[in-house]
């Protein structure tokens, strides 16, 4: 079941950092009117579980900051994290009354909700809201595709490189901000979150990121603040390219 966190009060939708990205982008004023009357916000501590695998959701959101992992739990107890929530991503699916993996907030998270209910008759009378969730759900099938080559295939020196990538891009996206030449963001997994979903130990992270840095790939300012003075470098040591790569 959800877990206490606080609620927010409305916030304006013009000043959203997620507008031009979340599942409302191409709302037009009357469709985000029709949204703001189901509409509220949600903050969760890092650490936090947002649901529980198989818990009734009773809303749908999308992530307005912070970042969140999905997680799968086998019989014996094992867990895997099978996912990232960033900032713009939706939370939830219309239509399924349980949730489908542990949702846990990796950093202070803050989610903007919709009633599910609501949500899925606004579905059927507002186009612009299903087509762009069936847009972002089959870019969603694209970087997991991606991401299954990621695990598989790549080494872990182009595992690090890849997460680094996408999160780079991501962050330069939100901020409307083409990604090239040099980009800065702060990191918002810790390493052994990385550790866990690249599938790699620790030890192996610490050393592909300390590797990196001094390649002169990337910069690091304390653990967090990351500088990449060339994101087309930064590609190529993922083993992708300005045209294809990774689907964020």
């Amino acid at each position: 079941m959800l877990q206490d966190n606080m609620i927010f009060p409305q916030h304006d939708c013009s000043g959203c950092p997620i507008r031009h990205r979340a599942v409302c982008a191409r709302c037009d004023a009357h469709e985000l009117e029709l949204l703001e009357e189901i509409k509220y916000y949600r903050s969760f501590e890092a650490g936090q579980t947002v649901v529980w695998s198989g818990d009734r959701m009773d809303f749908v959101a999308s992530v307005v900051s912070g970042i969140a992992t999905l997680t799968q739990t086998m019989e014996d107890g094992r867990t895997q994290m099978v996912g990232l929530l960033l900032p713009s991503d939706f939370v939830g699916r219309p239509g399924r009354d349980g949730a489908a993996y542990d949702v846990v907030a990796t950093s202070d998270v803050v989610m903007c909700c919709f009633r599910k209910k609501p949500f899925e008759q606004l579905m059927e009378t507002t186009p612009h809201i299903a087509q762009r969730l069936l847009q972002m759900t089959l870019d969603e099938l694209d970087a997991a595709r991606e991401w299954m080559l990621v695990l598989g295939r790549k080494t872990a020196r182009e595992k690090i490189a890849s997460l680094l990538a996408i999160i780079a891009r991501r962050d330069a996206t939100l901020n409307l901000i083409t990604p090239k030449g040099k980009l800065v963001f702060d990191l918002p997994l810790t390493r052994e979150a990385m550790a866990d979903y690249l599938g790699l130990t620790l030890e192996t992270v610490s050393r592909q990121i300390s590797a990196l840095k001094r390649d002169g790939v990337i910069v690091l300012e304390g653990k967090r603040h990351v500088i990449v003075p060339d994101f087309t470098r930064l590609l190529e040591e993922a083993g992708d390219d300005n045209d294809g790569g990774l689907l964020v």
